[in-house]
């Protein structure tokens, strides 16, 4: 995930939220230390109605063709103004204490960043030496049926977002199902929804596989093998409604379109320095307890030190560039990144994020509040939402933490606005797959969620205690 491009509609539900948020905030309190306990004073309203506007503008960018980045940034950079001249006034505050908290998203941001731009860097790679476009042809010149290739193409899904996340997963598989459909609306709609529900459910448990469960990796709250406690649940997740989709595939036998591909040289090895760089980021993150960054910044260059070798090896025909390759990077996605992380970390400073923890996780307790967090995340970016619970660090054990992510993973699949694997299909699929074809079956992935959550519950059993923790 990398972003959830929403309707005009839905910025009306986030705008009440956000508007009745200053109503709770004058029953909470603030820690002088760490916030500015400025709820519910004009200058926090103020703050949190101009994030809401960029929001505003960020949902809209179907339609306005205003780049999401944009928006972002600059409500980043006036929330953070407006903290610091704040600060400024504050007697009880020190000079710095503006600077240190923003320095302190400044590290949060560098962590995220450098990250995925690694991680972008070796997809461009393998899509640059024509890996994903020999996969594709695989699957759509063997003769297989609608059916079997709805089945392939959903369990690769399944197991190709944990390692190239979510929005890249669905872009790859979601061609195969186009070139494979060739028109057919009964297999293309279903099979779409089917990589949809299977690359957001198979990015669940790998801290790589979106954005969300990345943040959770780092911060600690998750170490990476505990990830894969809610494997189990991600597969119910995919199966239950791919199941009931399944029955409604035509069985039949579609012709290829015949062409071959042949991967570049060089692809088979950068996969496998792919696989290495995960290896040691892993290692060093959990052995040698450094950032994963650090792993991940190696693996860059071991992929342009071989690059390097590549070019020179043939320059006519490898024409290699790990400066042209990371050039392709999502760049308005990483950008975007840095305005939510900095706007909502404002928004932290000002004492709104305590609400969080002292509202919703305390009256609703932990498992009511985590299995809310995935159904707004259907309608709400999951991005904020998640950073903001993090930021918040309610008191929550193992379970619950994985239950959040497992929630905000899989919740994004109930409508096709809800994640980036499915705004990027409507685009791909324009006029075919659309959010009222998802719609219609929402029912069954609903059935699938609920049936995830009751898996974890099971597995964790004293979650099943739902009374609202006490003040």
């Amino acid at each position: 995930m990398f972003l959830k491009t929403k309707l005009n509609i839905n910025f009306f539900s986030i705008l009440s939220f956000f508007f009745i948020l200053p109503v709770f905030a004058f029953a909470a309190e603030g820690s002088a230390s760490t916030t500015l306990d400025m709820i519910s004073s004009p200058i926090g309203i103020f703050c949190l109605l101009i994030f809401v506007l960029a929001y505003a503008f960020v949902m809209s960018e179907e339609y306005t063709h205003y780049r999401k980045s944009k928006p972002v940034i600059l409500a980043a950079t006036i929330i953070w103004v407006v903290i610091a001249y704040a600060a400024s006034k504050d007697p009880n505050l020190s000079s710095t204490w503006a600077q240190q908290q923003f320095r302190h998203v400044v590290i949060e941001f560098a962590e995220l960043f450098f990250f995925l731009f690694v991680a972008m860097a070796y997809v461009n790679s393998l899509t640059e030496r024509r890996m994903f476009d020999a996969l594709c042809a695989w699957l759509s010149n063997n003769n297989f049926s609608y059916r079997k290739i709805f089945i392939i193409s959903g369990i690769i899904a399944f197991f190709l977002s944990p390692i190239a996340d979510n929005l890249t997963t669905a872009l790859i598989l979601g061609t195969v199902v186009m070139v494979a459909g060739r028109g057919n609306k009964k297999f293309i709609v279903p099979g779409l929804i089917n990589i949809v529900v299977a690359a957001n459910a198979g990015g669940a448990f790998s801290p790589f596989g979106d954005i969300t469960t990345l943040m959770v990796w780092q911060r600690g709250f998750v170490s990476f093998f505990d990830f894969f406690n809610i494997f189990v649940p991600s597969v119910i997740n995919y199966v239950v409604p791919a199941t009931i989709m399944y029955f409604a595939i035509p069985n039949e036998i579609p012709k290829g379109d015949g062409k071959k591909v042949t991967i570049l040289p060089g692809g088979k090895m950068i996969a496998f320095l792919g696989i290495l760089t995960i290896t040691l980021t892993v290692t060093g993150h959990n052995v040698l307890h450094m950032p994963p960054i650090l792993g991940m910044m190696f693996g860059l260059g071991m992929l342009g030190t071989y690059g390097y070798f590549l070019k020179t090896k043939n320059p006519e025909k490898n024409k290699f560039d790990i400066f042209v390759i990371t050039g392709r990077a999502e760049w308005d996605t990483l950008l975007f990144f840095y305005g939510i992380l900095f706007a909502v970390g404002g928004l932290a400073s000002l004492g709104y994020l305590k609400l969080i923890s002292d509202d919703m996780y305390v009256n609703l307790g932990a498992t009511y509040a985590n299995i809310l967090v995935g159904i707004l995340s259907a309608i709400i970016d999951n991005i904020p939402i998640v950073y903001a619970v993090l930021t918040a660090h309610p008191a929550m054990d193992m379970g619950q933490w994985l239950l959040i992510t497992l929630t905000a993973g899989v919740g994004g699949s109930l409508l096709s606005i809800g994640s980036a694997a499915g705004v990027a299909l409507m685009g791909q699929a324009r006029g075919v797959y659309t959010f009222f074809a998802h719609l219609k079956w929402s029912w069954a992935i609903l059935l699938g969620y609920a049936a995830s959550i009751i898996a974890h519950l099971l597995m964790n059993q004293h979650l099943f205690d739902l009374v609202p923790l006490e003040r």
